[in-house]
């Protein structure tokens, strides 16, 4: 039985969340990426709670859709170090690290976090 694209990216999130945690001190670093847009969001899976999130809808910025995630990144790591985080666990949930989540953590890096 063939998988779809969607319970494809579910098994591969599943894999790679057995060895990704996120804490206090360094929170994982979800990304989701729909057709138009892309989130990101700092989360604390000790506690359960999201420490930080961004969006290309709040980032409002212009130009490409790959522009736009790196400008998410940029938010999200001003976001991280106003909470005092400077080190985060990368979690591309599912989605091949290219394209669109890439240029994500990309911005991160240059916005100052550490993966």
């Amino acid at each position: 039985m063939a998988l779809s694209k969607t319970e494809k990216r579910q098994k591969i999130k599943r894999r790679v969340r057995r060895n990704i945690f996120g804490t206090a001190e360094r929170p994982r670093l979800s990304v989701y990426r729909s057709n138009k847009e892309i989130y990101a969001q700092l989360v604390d899976d000790n506690s359960g709670v999201t420490i930080a999130s961004a969006s290309s809808r709040e980032a409002k910025a212009n130009g490409t859709k790959t522009e736009q995630s790196a400008s998410v990144g940029k938010l999200i790591a001003e976001k991280a170090k106003s909470k005092g985080v400077e080190t985060v666990v990368f979690d591309r949930n599912g989605f091949v690290y290219h394209g669109r989540i890439k240029a994500l953590a990309d911005g991160a890096r240059e916005g100052g976090l550490k993966f």
